[in-house]
Formats: structure tokens, C-alpha cells, sequence
């Protein structure tokens, strides 16, 4: 077997943050809420088993919240990213084969370590990210990505001892596959489910036993890559480079809607330059600034009201001085007096490697690289926001309500936890 594919996954990710660094959370109900402390994001198994459903609203269920002593966290995306990230560290020691799926979970490649205890390597995964993070997560390892990713379903579902669990001989992958719904697999989504139903096939042992080709020929290729990765061929690499996002968004909804010019100017000038910032921090440059503004859909007595409006480069740029002044004359392009705003939104798209990207030397964009280097390190040295623009203003009345948001244990000297 050339290949081996694990997926590490954190279970319950923003619950078991928080359980890291307030250990009296064990084995107690948990949410944690969305932005502006709207609908729970996130559930510990324990309120999982009292029915509350993703994304329910915290109005919905404050009755069942008091009743069963329900803590409830807002959103805390500071602390949840650095976890994120030295959760990442700690498998990277474990292999050079490692791609980030998502802020808690990552396929790891076990290409050459067939003369390892995979079994035993994968255990001590799942233990060292405890007795470094604090984290629980569970490991899927199998032949192929789609395969990992079942595997880490049941290791989870099943809560395996030891968290990790394979799935290689051919009798375990069809026990696997017989009672899961296709729904389930992983690049299967809703319609196409519907879709596979129609023809009688509901679950993922019947697809993988399904003719490959006329499916592909009724569905796509994809689903020829599908049918092959559960039968333990590898049709989908690592990818490389997984790091480097293709787009950027900054968004946020605003604590309270706003008519106000200046206070949307504001809030696009902060997203552009967080933008900006992981725009550098990825060494790319953008080509084109896209700003959307919106009402409350779910104000019905508000009249209704939503925008957004591309801007191109002359050449690509991560400089926030040119973005700001590209996002405030769109802003004023889109802007309507007589609406209350709820969200800005901003994204940089058409990504290009700064290291390599060749100048136009009749058409040059604005930059001035040696300042946003200046201003980065200052920041990064000396704290978020030491040195900003004036255009972000210095109120910032618009952020986002977070009233029951815990401490930055771990990316603010003055947050830090203390030992009595």
C-alpha cells in the first residue's frame, strides 16, 4: 500500500477550548454562540442529547438553557485560531504529510511509514494533543481520504477507545458502508443524495458497488472518484499548499443596525485591513476588493436593502492604503440613505504569489511595501491594533455584541490564566 491517509479531527472544537482552560465545563452542558451571540454554533454531547439542534437561536432555548444549567459562550475566534493553530503543530511533528481541512481538522499522509506501528503512532497522536491542548479528537485512518473521513465518523460516533480507528480489510469497510447514508460521505451533498435515492441508492455500500462508469456518466467524474476512494483507491491526493486560502473574507454583522455613512465606512476599514493583513501574512496579493452591504433579512419591519460591487486593480496589491481608498469609493457607490444596515462584508479574490508576481511597468498599482512590513511587525510586537488607520475609527460602536466571551488565555499577556 503506497499511501495511507489519516483524518484528525477535534471533537466538538469552540466546547473543548473552552474545557481547556476551565476544567469544571467536564461532563457539563455546553454551547458556544455565533456572532453577536445569536445561535449556538457549538454543543457538547450533553446538549446534544437534550435536542437542541445546530443553530438554533438562543432566544428559542433559553427556557432548556435555564432548566438544565446550560453555559453559554460567545464566540471567542482569538482563542479558538491559536488552538487551531498549535493543534496543527503538534501533528506536524508526527508527519511531514499534513493538510489543513479546516480550523479543527486535518488529513495527515502516511506515505513511507509502512515500517511504523500506524496503530500505535496514531494512539500517541490522540494523547500527546491531550496532554498538550487539552483537546480531544478522534483519527480516521484508511486507504483513501473518503475512507479516513468514515473512519473518524465511527471512531467518533462509537467513541472507540483510544480514538483512532482504521478501516482496511475488506469486511470492515463493507461494515462501514452498509448502514451509512450516502448523505453521510464526504463530498455528498444534499441534492445528490436525493438524487442517488431515486435510483435506489441510499447507502454507501450500494454506491460503492454501483457501475462506476454509468454513474459517472449520469453524475460526473467526481462521483467516479467517489465510488474508487470507497473501495480503498486513492483518487485524491494531499493537497499542497493547503494554507494558502484562493479568496479572503472579512465579515461581521453590527451589534445594532445603523443608517450611519461613517459608522459603515468604519466597519469596512477595519475588514479591509484584516484583509490586508492575512493577505501579507500568506505572502499573495490581490487583484480585485468585492464590498457588500446589507439590511437584516429578518427585520420585517425594515425596509430591505442589500449591495455589493467589484473593484479590479490595475495590478495586484496587498496594500491597505490602496484597498481603503478602492473600498471607500465603493462603498459611496452602493450606499443608499433611508435603510438600516446590518453587515459589510469584504473579500480580496484573484490571489497571486507576491514572491513571484511580475510588475506591470506601465500600469503600476500604489504600494509601499516597506510600510505595511513596518506596520505589521509593530503590531505583531507590540499588539493587535498598537498602530492603525484613521479610517477605522477608534469607538468601533459597530462590533459585534460577544457579552459572555471568555479570556484570550492564550494570545493576551493580561488575559493569561493564573495559578492560586
Amino acid at each position: 500500500m503506497s499511501q495511507i491517509f489519516a483524518l484528525c479531527d477535534v471533537n466538538n472544537f469552540y466546547v473543548s477550548c473552552e474545557r481547556a482552560f476551565n476544567p469544571a465545563l467536564e461532563n457539563k452542558p455546553v454551547i458556544v454562540l455565533s456572532n453577536n451571540d445569536g445561535c449556538a454554533v457549538a454543543r457538547s454531547n450533553e446538549v446534544k442529547s437534550l435536542g437542541i439542534k445546530m443553530g438554533a437561536p438562543l432566544h428559542q432555548i433559553q427556557d432548556l438553557v435555564n432548566q438544565h444549567q446550560i453555559q453559554v459562550f460567545s464566540s471567542n475566534y482569538r482563542l479558538y485560531g491559536d488552538m487551531s493553530n498549535r493543534f496543527i503543530s503538534i501533528l506536524e511533528q508526527f508527519t511531514d504529510q499534513v493538510e489543513v481541512y479546516s480550523i479543527d481538522e486535518a488529513f495527515l499522509g502516511f506515505s513511507g511509514f509502512h515500517h511504523h506501528n500506524l496503530g500505535k503512532h496514531t494512539r500517541e497522536i490522540v494523547k500527546t494533543v491531550k496532554r498538550g491542548l487539552g483537546l480531544p479528537i478522534c483519527i480516521g485512518v484508511a486507504p483513501s481520504k473518503t475512507l479516513a473521513k468514515i473512519a473518524n465518523h465511527y471512531a467518533k460516533s462509537l467513541a472507540v477507545p483510544g480514538g483512532v480507528l482504521g478501516l482496511f480489510s475488506e469486511y470492515n469497510i463493507a461494515n462501514a458502508l452498509k448502514n451509512l447514508p450516502v448523505t453521510e460521505i464526504w463530498g455528498v451533498g444534499r441534492r445528490l443524495s436525493e438524487r442517488l435515492n431515486r435510483i435506489g441508492i441510499k447507502t454507501a455500500l450500494q454506491l460503492r458497488d454501483a457501475d462506476e462508469k454509468t454513474l459517472q456518466r449520469q453524475f460526473s467524474v467526481n462521483m467516479s472518484r467517489t465510488i474508487l476512494e470507497l473501495r480503498g483507491q486513492s483518487c485524491i491526493p494531499l493537497e499542497e499548499d493547503i494554507n494558502k486560502r484562493k479568496q479572503i473574507v472579512c465579515s461581521r454583522s453590527f451589534a445594532n443596525k445603523s443608517d450611519d455613512f461613517n459608522l459603515l465606512r468604519q466597519a469596512t476599514s477595519y475588514h479591509v485591513t484584516r484583509a490586508c493583513i492575512k493577505l501579507r501574512q500568506q505572502q499573495s496579493m490581490a487583484k480585485s476588493l468585492t464590498l457588500g452591504i446589507r439590511t437584516n433579512p429578518f427585520s420585517e419591519q425594515d425596509r430591505q436593502y442589500s449591495n455589493s460591487i467589484s473593484v479590479v486593480f490595475p495590478e495586484a496589491t496587498d496594500d491597505t492604503s490602496t484597498m481603503l481608498k478602492a473600498s471607500y469609493q465603493a462603498l459611496r457607490k452602493i450606499y443608499r440613505d433611508g435603510y438600516l444596515y446590518k453587515k459589510v462584508s469584504v473579500m480580496l479574490d484573484g490571489l497571486v504569489d507576491a514572491t513571484s508576481h511580475q510588475a506591470d511597468l506601465f500600469n503600476r498599482t500604489p504600494s509601499n511595501p516597506k510600510l505595511m512590513n513596518t506596520l505589521d511587525n509593530i503590531n505583531q510586537s507590540m499588539g493587535k491594533g498598537t498602530l492603525q488607520f484613521a479610517s477605522e475609527g477608534f469607538s468601533k460602536s459597530w462590533v459585534m455584541r460577544s457579552e459572555r466571551r471568555s479570556p484570550d488565555y492564550t494570545t493576551n499577556w493580561t488575559e493569561l490564566p493564573s495559578v492560586k
